[in-house]
């Protein structure tokens, strides 16, 4: 990878693993289904005129029940869920269960597409699972019931992460990655609007809370999505996917620096131990793991969207 490739890779990182901080921020005040809701509409905002200028609206007309579920299950629902969940988890600690979504995504593709899953992916989603247990069991603020919810519900949008990923992989092959985004951005948008609408809250939020939610939509989502596609085209697929393993480093980071979170030992060992199952689940450590750079293609620039986690 070049010096330019692996800056934006960093720049993505910060500007996903900076969107729990964001979150954290502003859904007491929004609450998850506005505050999304607002981040999707941002995000098509962005994202739609620059589909434009690529002429791929067409793939729009052509895919858009497929890009509804997607935006249901790799947009409106995981991130709903995650907001929920920062309501009591710390940004940080909500960014290393995030991590799980590559597991996830080999799970269910195993068992719905039928991809082969080695004896070493096997032990990696073994040791990423035990990263989960030693990552949650070590928080005293999971004694409350309501905590407990959180983690579920944020571990219940990885395994949709999941399946989005197997989804597109199964009917979206071929499609311009940039329609995918944008086209699930603009359907999240549409079905969220009538919720949010109803759950808008009955205070509204003050400037320094929108600042934080603008923030979320132009660079965690739109401009964060843009830099993805130009790894894609620059590194591949794969090695674009790798920056689900630095989102939880620099959510960590930026919760301990901007909002004065704690990082525990539980919380630094399970991080690592997620880490490295999801490097072993994912053939990122697997013997001759390929070192060179990648040319795009169709099935595996949809899986790599949705592995990401964000």
């Amino acid at each position: 990878m070049r010096r330019s490739d692996v800056l934006e890779l960093l720049t993505l990182a910060a500007l996903w693993g900076g969107s729990f901080v964001f979150i954290r921020v502003a859904v007491p005040a929004f609450g998850p289904v506005a505050l999304i809701a607002v981040r999707v509409a941002i995000a098509s905002c962005i994202l739609m005129p620059v589909l434009g200028l690529r002429d791929g609206f067409g793939a729009l007309r052509s895919y858009w029940p497929h890009l509804l579920v997607v935006g249901a299950l790799n947009s409106a629902v995981p991130l709903c869920l995650f907001s929920y969940a920062e309501l009591t988890l710390t940004a940080g600690f909500t960014s290393v269960l995030n991590a799980v979504a590559p597991l996830c995504a080999a799970v269910v593709a195993f068992a719905w597409l039928g991809e082969r899953i080695s004896p070493l992916r096997v032990l990696g989603l073994m040791i990423g699972l035990a990263g989960v247990v030693v990552l949650v069991g070590g928080l005293s603020v999971l004694t409350a019931m309501h905590s407990g919810l959180a983690v579920a519900a944020a571990l219940l949008a990885t395994a949709l992460y999941g399946v989005a990923s197997s989804y597109t992989k199964r009917f979206m092959t071929g499609v311009p990655p940039l329609a995918v985004a944008a086209g699930s951005q603009l359907a999240a948008t549409v079905m969220l609007a009538p919720l949010a609408v109803w759950l808008w809250p009955a205070h509204t939020p003050t400037g320094h809370v929108w600042l934080h939610v603008v923030a979320l939509g132009i660079a965690c989502t739109g401009i964060a999505y843009t830099l993805f596609f130009r790894l894609v085209a620059h590194v591949g697929p794969g090695r674009a996917a790798s920056v689900s393993f630095l989102i939880p480093v620099f959510g960590v980071l930026w919760g301990i620096v901007f909002l004065g979170e704690r990082l525990s030992a539980s919380m630094a060992i399970g991080c690592a131990v997620i880490l490295f199952g999801t490097a072993l689940a994912t053939g990122a450590l697997a013997p001759g793991h390929r070192t060179k750079t990648e040319l795009p293609r169709a099935p595996d620039t949809r899986d790599s969207l949705a592995r990401s986690g964000r």
